[in-house]
């Protein structure tokens, strides 16, 4: 009984060790994407014919990874990852114009190129922020119901139906309130249409994605 009892108690913190293991990787990705997407929206390219920020080829990915760290943590914690990944990308924000605002070396050329790219522009960051606390609460809101009243069996399921309402809201937050007054209609409705299409096209990529956590114990 003792032995069976060890055993017990040995598998349940080598569970409880990966479980922390596997948290710490997906909320440093989670981070890392908001970041990393913050920083490419600053880039408007052409593709296709549709107009598209930059951080469209990263930010989708944000959504499934909220996802997994609501499976392996719980609502508490995604709501935590959500509004310290607000927090954090105001202090980069911040960082970037504390830095454009340094005299630059007089051996150093870069100076102008930085301020242009870098020094931020606080109506994107305003927009970029606002997007993403509304759609990924709104997602969190959305996962948990689907699993409390649906089903926790497909788990696949969970993640499309909350992206499929998260995504266009948050591309219609960004795309109006960075760009809206600032360009033209027709290329806001473009980086908008872009940003759904390969946003939509990364969840379905990223799906399997949810499968690679254990379900959070209760």
């Amino acid at each position: 009984m003792a032995l069976a009892t060890a055993k017990q108690t040995s598998a349940t913190r080598e569970r409880t060790i990966t479980m922390t293991q596997t948290g710490i990787l997906v909320v440093s990705a989670y981070i890392a994407a908001q970041i990393l997407s913050d920083i490419g929206s600053l880039k408007i390219a052409v593709l296709a014919g549709f107009s598209i920020d930059g951080g469209t080829f990263i930010y989708p990915l944000t959504f499934t990874l909220r996802d997994m760290i609501h499976k392996l943590l719980g609502r508490p914690a995604a709501r935590t990852v959500i509004v310290a990944a607000g927090v954090i990308n105001v202090l980069m924000a911040l960082f970037f114009a504390f830095l454009s605002q340094l005299p630059p070396d007089p051996t150093w050329p870069l100076q102008a190129a930085f301020v242009n790219v870098l020094n931020p522009v606080w109506r994107i960051v305003a927009a970029s922020i606002a997007a993403e606390l509304v759609s990924e609460l709104l997602d969190t809101e959305i996962y948990q119901a689907w699993v409390t009243h649906v089903t926790r069996r497909r788990q696949w399921t969970r993640v499309l139906v909350s992206n499929s309402v998260s995504i266009p809201i948050d591309s219609l937050i960004f795309c109006w309130g960075a760009f809206g007054g600032v360009l033209p209609v027709d290329v806001v409705w473009s980086i908008f249409w872009a940003n759904v299409l390969i946003k939509g096209i990364t969840t379905l990529v990223s799906l399997p994605g949810i499968y690679l956590v254990r379900e959070r114990e209760d």
